[in-house]
């Protein structure tokens, strides 16, 4: 079922989650973080990163690579439907928009630029992200 609340209801979810300021205009109003920002670029742990909205789970840290280009990037969600992808016409381009499938929070876009297996580059905002660690690992 789709999760649907107001800007400050949001807002109040994200607060008391400790959400980095960003992540309110990066979630709700598809803002992005600079380049190489991200608290999430370089962590390399493993874990799961869900969406810091709603808590579904969007990735698993062995799907992450480093694409270079300065936000966190998989090449799979981990589990299918757990991402939705808009068109994105912004800023005189044409780019996929992705947003969790639960929430419809901005996360970033994806591109047909990444590795093997799916060939795909999920460029993530670490704004819109949550990492859980494996207490295994």
């Amino acid at each position: 079922m789709k999760i649907t609340k107001t800007e400050k209801e949001w807002r109040e979810i994200l607060a008391q989650k400790g959400a980095e300021p960003l992540a309110f205009e990066v979630t709700r109003h598809a803002h992005t973080e600079r380049p190489y920002t991200g608290k999430y670029e370089g962590v390399w742990s493993k874990g799961q990163y869900h969406c810091i909205c709603c808590g579904a789970l969007l990735f698993n840290s062995d799907t992450k690579f480093d694409a270079g280009c300065g936000w966190p990037s998989f090449y799979a969600p981990a589990v299918e439907g757990a991402i939705a992808e808009k068109v994105d016409n912004s800023h005189g381009m044409r780019r996929v928009e992705t947003v969790c499938a639960q929430c419809d929070a901005h996360l970033g876009h994806v591109f047909p630029d990444g590795p093997k297996p799916t060939g795909d580059r999920y460029c993530m905002n670490s704004a819109s992200l949550e990492f859980i660690e494996d207490p295994k690992a």
